[in-house]
């Protein structure tokens, strides 16, 4: 005679907590991933009390050795303007972030400035050029 048991149980495995559990650590993960490495190059940037945020459109760097680079890539100032007209070629009013070693040269910098401007004047555009620094 065979005994049976009137509460059955259930030996199935429910997905629903583990799904909720991989989209939180991928949220977590995408946010964190944007604040990890802002400044890819690594640079002494000279030192400011003032703080201006603004929309990073494009980031050039020029490292202590005066090497110039579009984002992460390496450059000189001819392929810096032309890559500056096709990131900067959808927006009106977009901004260049300037991140210079503190040892660079002011000439250096005002190049860079110089080209946003030419590109500004070509295209009836308002870039703007930001200098990035670090709070004291």
């Amino acid at each position: 005679m065979a005994i049976k048991l009137r509460n059955t149980r259930n030996v199935q495995f429910s997905m629903a907590s583990m799904s909720d559990l991989v989209f939180l650590l991928l949220i977590f993960f995408m946010l964190t991933s944007t604040l990890v490495a802002p400044n890819a190059i690594k640079l002494l940037l000279p030192t400011s009390d003032s703080r201006t945020m603004a929309k990073q459109t494009v980031t050039v760097y020029i490292n202590a050795e005066r090497m110039l680079f579009l984002e992460e890539t390496p450059v000189d100032l001819e392929e810096l303007q032309q890559g500056l007209i096709s990131r900067l070629e959808n927006d009106l009013e977009g901004s260049v972030v300037l991140r210079a070693d503190q040892t660079v040269p002011v000439q250096q910098v005002v190049s860079v400035i110089d080209i946003v401007n030419r590109i500004n004047s070509m295209y009836q555009t308002r870039h703007k050029v930001i200098l990035a620094t670090q709070p004291q």
